[in-house]
């Protein structure tokens, strides 16, 4: 029965991405940026209940920009959950941008691309960053660098933080995790970590029971004349403690 649900939400997620395609080639260019934003939001809530996962939001998200969000990264499901809480602009690992349909999904969302293995391309990251939250943006980044299993946090990275620095712009730590609805204990199903494949990962979620995705918001914080270092290292405390609550 559990291998037929999940077929079935399978089934449903590929017609969803589908549709989402279409409307990136017919209907976002005409749009608003605002509006273009709404329709990515509502698309994201939509493909989480195709996927049988309930959003739950905590704390306050931002009502406008710029702001910088930081998170952990559990699975490749992160980012559409916080589009569906609200849209932001994802700075995400340059191989997403060729990964089928999601790659496109993912652009026309506004997502910043970045060669993690590149210093330099980092720099031009900064840059770019720096722009958009000075455009008023609300960008996301996941300092983690990668994703974790969700039980431990992995030390975050400070040099994206430059860009708020820099524009002297809020930053917000947010907590991601994924609960059994039933029981309400920390699943694991939608991560995505180590020698795991993303099939693999999308079939177990598919196959899990209902799930809750928490989204946590914390209290946006300026640099206040701190050293990046200094203030990514209170930053991933805050969101440690966010993903716990």
């Amino acid at each position: 029965m559990r291998r037929l649900k999940g077929c079935w939400r399978l089934l449903r997620v590929l017609a969803h991405i589908l549709v989402g395609l279409w409307i990136v080639a017919m209907r976002l260019p005409r749009l608003p940026q605002a509006q273009q934003n709404a329709r990515v939001q509502v698309w994201a809530v939509a493909l989480l209940g195709h996927l049988g996962i309930t959003l739950e939001v905590r704390g306050q998200p931002p009502v406008t920009g710029p702001v910088l969000l930081l998170a952990n990264h559990i699975s490749w499901l992160d980012i559409p959950v916080m589009h569906a809480a609200h849209h932001c602009r994802f700075v995400s690992k340059s191989d997403v941008q060729d990964w089928p349909l999601v790659g496109t999904l993912a652009t026309a969302a506004g997502t910043l691309y970045i060669e993690r293995s590149s210093r330099r391309d980092a720099s031009r990251m900064v840059g770019l960053m720096e722009a958009a939250l000075r455009d008023n943006d609300v960008l996301a980044v996941f300092p983690e660098g990668t994703t974790g299993d969700g039980r431990a946090l992995l030390p975050f990275h400070a040099n994206l933080l430059q860009a708020a620095v820099s524009a002297d712009a809020p930053a917000q730590p947010v907590g991601l995790r994924f609960v059994d609805q039933a029981s309400g204990q920390a699943s694991h199903a939608p991560s995505y970590i180590g020698d795991e494949t993303l099939l693999g990962s999308i079939w177990r979620t598919v196959c899990a029971p209902p799930l809750v995705a928490v989204v946590h918001y914390g209290q946006p914080e300026r640099a206040q004349g701190r050293e990046r270092r200094a203030w990514i290292a209170q930053l991933r405390e805050t969101v440690d403690g966010l993903r716990q609550d």
